[in-house]
């Protein structure tokens, strides 16, 4: 039941006309409490669309009593027009909860929207779809939610974590432009555990941190990307709180893994070890560079353990390691071992969907995991095709 799963809240999804092809394309959330505590994340383009710039806004008091999502549109680049029609989409949310007896303000609606860039948002088919979500608002409408913000996604996606008293749940959209800074997703996370803003934005950090940030599918990041985290506290519970930010950080890591598993045109799925780094951040940018890099993932797509493309992608980076010390290996096999020729690499079998990359900088002990998909002519096809 994805953002339904925790008690307190209701959603829906629904076609208000947005897309052409009259596929869902809005969905709205409600936190019906008793607490309304809120934290987020969003991208760290400079180019932010308005949703963002407005609920990075209306996010700055810790609450959030609704969130209203629409694919169809992103409403990027759009100007001071943009703002206005998030402003409104914001009010008609609160109008008409307001009318079903839930007192809410413009104030306490977040907005977010993924679609094409810089297109206006047709107001006149989204704000009596806001009406429409509303009248369908269910404590079982969290999987119709999860269908409506699609967008290239060939799938919906939802994940859940149930520990003892306290759930905390989720929906995903993204399938490109899929890059640290986020990914091109939306994201609605809810708890019914009892934690107040402070400790919901703490835990919403350290899960991205690892999970959301950790995804590099095209090297492209997004004006659009937002993560909300809701606490209605109607469990009772409140949990120790790293126990509530593992909890968190396992249903982003299990949306994340979704959202690679769903990138355009992808073939392979591939995870990116960092091991023996001197920090993490030298893990990280080695991971990031591999997980960047068009040829090797050329390579993957064509079954090729060509470990070379991974030194070149090493080397690129700042991180601290001796070339003569590297060691590579893919699926297992150490195909490359003090930066030389290792293991046989007609020993590595590529024939499966997950493709695991082990670099081992031999450089200290801190490590980290990036995940990527292949390059394919069907991603190239899908984003050739998808234009205004």
């Amino acid at each position: 039941m994805s953002v339904t799963a925790a008690k307190g809240f209701t959603a829906a999804g629904i076609a208000a006309g947005i897309k052409q092809n009259g596929n869902p394309d809005l969905a709205l959330v409600v936190n019906t409490g008793p607490r309304r505590a809120a934290a987020g994340v969003f991208t760290s383009n400079r180019v932010k669309a308005a949703p963002v710039v407005w609920s990075q806004q209306v996010l700055a008091d810790g609450e959030l009593t609704a969130v209203v999502l629409n694919s169809g549109g992103a409403n990027a680049c759009t100007g001071p027009r943009g703002f206005q029609d998030t402003h409104a989409t914001a009010e008609k949310v609160a109008e008409v909860l307001s009318a079903k007896g839930t007192d809410v303000g413009a104030g306490e609606v977040a907005v977010a929207s993924t679609g094409l860039i810089g297109l206006l948002l047709p107001m006149d088919k989204l704000l009596p779809g806001v009406e429409k979500a509303a009248a369908e608002l269910s404590e079982h409408g969290g999987e119709k939610a999860a269908i409506a913000i699609k967008t290239t996604d060939t799938v919906h996606k939802t994940s859940v974590v149930t520990k003892e008293g306290w759930t905390v749940g989720g929906m995903a959209k993204g399938a490109g432009m899929l890059a640290p800074g986020l990914a091109t997703m939306l994201v609605v996370l809810t708890t019914d555990a009892d934690v107040d803003a402070e400790g919901l934005d703490s835990a919403l950090r350290g899960a991205t941190r690892v999970t959301f940030d950790r995804v590099d599918s095209d090297g492209c990041m997004s004006t659009n990307d937002t993560v909300l985290l809701l606490a209605s506290g109607a469990s009772g519970v409140t949990p120790a709180q790293d126990a509530f930010t593992e909890a968190v950080r396992e249903v982003c890591d299990d949306l994340a893994r979704q959202l690679i598993g769903d990138a355009e045109g992808a073939s392979k799925d591939i995870r990116i070890e960092v091991i023996n780094a001197a920090t993490e951040d030298d893990a990280v940018e080695v991971g990031r560079s591999i997980a960047r890099n068009n040829l090797l993932k050329c390579a993957i797509h064509g079954e090729d353990p060509n470990w070379g493309r991974v030194l070149s992608a090493i080397g690129t980076t700042q991180a601290a390691f001796e070339p003569d010390e590297l060691n590579v290996a893919i699926n297992g096999v150490w195909v490359c071992k003090n930066g030389s020729v290792g293991e046989d690499r007609e020993l590595v079998d590529m024939r499966y969907r997950e493709v695991t990359i082990t670099a081992d900088l031999a450089a200290g002990t801190e490590s980290a995991v990036i995940w990527a998909n292949d390059l394919t002519a069907d991603y190239v096809h899908e984003n050739s095709a998808y234009s205004s």
